[in-house]
């Protein structure tokens, strides 16, 4: 009868004492650690090379402002009504180019503006305009995080702003 009990508590501690297939469990433990850290490097540089997308076309906005607003803009006390779509379009260009995976960032305004400074210059004052993008950043594979947090991450708002002097016409 002790035979027949001794047997498998013999089988059982060898059982117990095996070590194959550990590294697999241990494995299956890390492993959604390992894919939430690789999630978070991935949706981080997109959102970051959206975010560099957004400036780079704030910049030829104010570029382009730069070039078609006169010069003698402040003596003038001229606007540039009418240039606001043109603004808005330039920048979300540079955002919905030839990109892979959507961006997450949306323009909600674009806002040009004029300052004069004055000073000893060669025309007399000069004109600086600038432009400022209002954005609204979301995280479209957010819902990864919620794995690990259980709250998807919120709405970023920000601003992004360019500045050149006016040397147009």
């Amino acid at each position: 009868m002790w035979g027949m009990i001794a047997y498998p508590l013999r089988s059982l501690r060898r059982l117990w004492r095996d070590e194959d297939g550990a590294q697999l469990v241990e494995f299956a433990l890390v492993l959604p650690i390992l894919l939430l850290i690789f999630a978070t490097i991935v949706e981080g540089g997109r959102m970051f090379l959206s975010y560099q997308t957004v400036i780079g076309g704030v910049r030829d906005a104010s570029r382009y402002l730069a070039r078609v607003t006169p010069r003698d803009i402040c003596d003038d006390e001229d606007t540039f009504d009418g240039r606001d779509d043109d603004l808005t379009e330039i920048v979300e260009n540079a955002l919905t180019g030839e990109s892979l995976l959507p961006s997450g960032i949306t323009i909600t305004g674009v806002t040009p503006s004029l300052t004069c400074t004055t000073g000893d210059f060669r025309f007399g004052t000069a004109p600086v305009v600038s432009v400022s993008a209002a954005l609204s950043i979301t995280f479209p594979f957010g819902g990864l995080f919620s794995l690990a947090t259980g709250q998807t991450p919120g709405t970023v708002s920000t601003n992004v702003a360019d500045e050149h002097r006016a040397y147009g016409t």
